[in-house]
C-alpha cells in the first residue's frame, strides 16, 4: 500500500495522526502553502484538498481545525488560527469576558480526494467543552483553553486526548469509509 500524501506543515499533527490511526493507513506528510478561502468548514477544507490534490497529482488528505464559541454563535470557527496569532489564549479568554456561556466546540475536518478532478469528501469530528484559563502545555495552539471533562486538551495524556478528540472523531468516520467502500490507497 502505498502512502496517502497528509498535506500539513505541523509535525505534531502528523505525530498525532500517526498514533490515532496506527498501521491502518501510511501517510506522508508534505508541507504546501495553500491559501485558504473564506467560508465553511467543508468549504475551506474541500478547496483545500481540490487545490493539493492538483499540486501531487494524486490522493491527498488534509485536515482543517477550528475552535467555535457558542456565545459567538461559533466564531471564531475556522478562522482560529488567525485570532490566535493575533491574540494569543489570554485573548481569546478575553473575548468572552463579556459572556456567561463559555461552552465551546472543537471541530475538525479532514477532505479526502482520489486525484486531480475528483471532488473531496469531507469527515468531521467535534467534541464539546468550555473555554478556560490557559493550563498544559501549548503544543497546538489553543488546546490549553480548551476543557473536556475537567480536562484541557494540553493536559490529558496523548493516549486518553487520542481517544476522544475532534481529531480522533473526524479520523475514525474516514477510517470507516475507507473499509467501507474498499479504497485502495
Amino acid at each position: 500500500m502505498a502512502p496517502l500524501t497528509f498535506v500539513t506543515g505541523n509535525p505534531n499533527k502528523v505525530i498525532e495522526v500517526n498514533a490515532i490511526i496506527g498501521n491502518a493507513i501510511s501517510i506522508q506528510p508534505l508541507a504546501l502553502d495553500i491559501p485558504e478561502i473564506q467560508g465553511t468548514l467543508t468549504e475551506i477544507a474541500s478547496d483545500k484538498c481540490r487545490r493539493a490534490a492538483h499540486i501531487i497529482n494524486g490522493p491527498v488528505l488534509v485536515e482543517d481545525s477550528a475552535l467555535e464559541f457558542r456565545a459567538m454563535k461559533g466564531l471564531p470557527g475556522p478562522y482560529i488560527k488567525y485570532f490566535l496569532e493575533s491574540l494569543g489564549n489570554d485573548g481569546l479568554n478575553k473575548l468572552l469576558d463579556p459572556y456567561e456561556d463559555k461552552h465551546a466546540e472543537a471541530v475538525c475536518t479532514f477532505a479526502f480526494s482520489s486525484g486531480p478532478d475528483m471532488d473531496p469528501l469531507v469527515f468531521q469530528g467535534r467534541l464539546e467543552g468550555k473555554i478556560v484559563p490557559a493550563r498544559g502545555p501549548p503544543i497546538f495552539g489553543w488546546e490549553p483553553i480548551f476543557e473536556h471533562n475537567g480536562e484541557t486538551l494540553a493536559e490529558m495524556e496523548h493516549n486518553k486526548k487520542n481517544k476522544l478528540s475532534h481529531r480522533y472523531k473526524a479520523l475514525v468516520k474516514f477510517q470507516e469509509w475507507l473499509s467501507q467502500t474498499k479504497f485502495a490507497l
